[in-house]
C-alpha cells in the first residue's frame, strides 16, 4: 500500500476514534479490509503524534482535559503537587520514583535531601536524578523497554525490584477511579504492582482533572495506596470519598 493511502487510513482511523471515542482493532480490521498487525501499526504512530491513546484490543480518543488545559495552569498544579511530595521525604529515605510527568516534577526538589537512594526505571527519571548536585545513589531496574509507557517494564525489572525494600513509592496514574483506585492505558501493570508491593507507603501523584476519569486498567486498588496527592481542585465529596478507602489525601494549593 502507498505511503497515501497509509495516510489516508490512519486520517480516517483519527475520525472514526475521535467520532466514537472508543474502537477496538478487530473493528478497524474489517472496516479498511486490512490486517490487525496493520491497524495496531497506525494506532502506534497516531498515539505517537498525541492524536489518541491506544488500550487493550483497540484505542480511545484524548480526553478533552488533556488537549484543551493550557500547560501553563497544568505546571502550577504539578508543581504544588510535587512540593507537598517532596515534604514527605526524609534525608537518607529509600524511594521509588516511577515514569511519569507529574513524578519527573518531584526530582528538581530532592537536591536538599542528603543520602538518597532512589530506583527509577525511566531513563528521563534517571537522567535528571543524574544531573542533581547532592547525587543521590541511583538505581535502575533494567528490563524490556516499553516505548508506551517510555519506561523499562517486565519480568526483569519485577525481579530486580523484589531484591530490596523502600520506604516510599512515588506514581502517577492516567485516571482515578474513585470506586477502585488509580487506571492507566498501558496494559502493563505487572511493575507498579511490584514497585507497591516492595514500599512501606505509596503515594500516587495525580492532578484533580484525572480523578474520576474511569479507564479499563485497573493498575493499583485502594487498599495498596498509602496517600494520594492532588491539587486544591479536587472536590469535597470526591476527596470524602477516596478517604473511606482510607487513603490519606493531601489537597496541595498552587503558590
Amino acid at each position: 500500500m502507498s505511503k497515501r493511502n497509509t495516510q489516508q487510513r490512519r486520517h480516517a482511523i483519527l475520525s472514526m476514534v475521535n467520532e466514537q471515542g472508543e474502537i477496538s482493532v478487530d473493528t478497524l480490521a474489517k472496516h479498511f479490509a486490512t490486517s490487525e498487525v496493520t491497524v495496531r501499526k497506525d494506532l502506534a504512530a497516531l498515539e505517537k503524534n498525541g492524536l489518541l491513546l491506544r488500550r487493550y484490543g483497540g484505542a480511545v480518543s484524548i480526553p478533552t482535559e488533556m488537549v484543551n488545559e493550557p500547560e501553563e495552569q497544568v505546571s502550577v498544579r504539578k508543581l504544588a503537587i510535587a512540593k507537598a511530595a517532596a515534604a514527605r521525604i526524609r534525608d537518607h529515605n529509600r524511594i521509588i520514583i516511577d515514569s511519569g510527568s507529574t513524578t519527573a516534577s518531584l526530582i528538581s526538589l530532592l537536591n536538599d535531601k542528603h543520602g538518597l537512594i532512589v530506583m527509577t526505571n525511566s531513563l528521563n527519571v534517571a537522567n535528571a536524578l543524574n544531573a542533581l548536585e547532592n547525587e543521590p545513589t541511583l538505581l535502575m531496574t533494567g528490563g524490556t523497554w516499553d516505548p508506551h509507557s517510555e519506561a523499562f517494564q517486565g519480568q526483569v525489572a519485577e525481579s530486580v525490584l523484589r531484591s530490596y525494600d523502600f520506604d516510599q513509592l512515588f506514581i502517577g496514574a492516567d485516571g482515578i477511579d474513585i470506586a477502585r483506585g488509580t487506571t492507566t492505558f498501558n496494559e502493563l501493570v505487572g511493575l507498579s504492582r511490584v514497585m507497591a508491593e516492595v514500599s512501606r507507603e505509596v503515594v500516587v501523584m495525580v492532578e484533580s482533572s484525572k480523578i474520576g476519569r474511569k479507564i479499563p486498567n485497573l493498575e493499583l486498588p485502594w487498599s495498596n495506596i498509602s496517600t494520594l496527592i492532588t491539587d486544591n481542585g479536587l472536590d469535597m465529596e470526591a476527596k470524602q470519598q477516596i478517604e473511606q478507602h482510607g487513603v490519606q489525601v493531601i489537597c496541595a494549593a498552587a503558590e
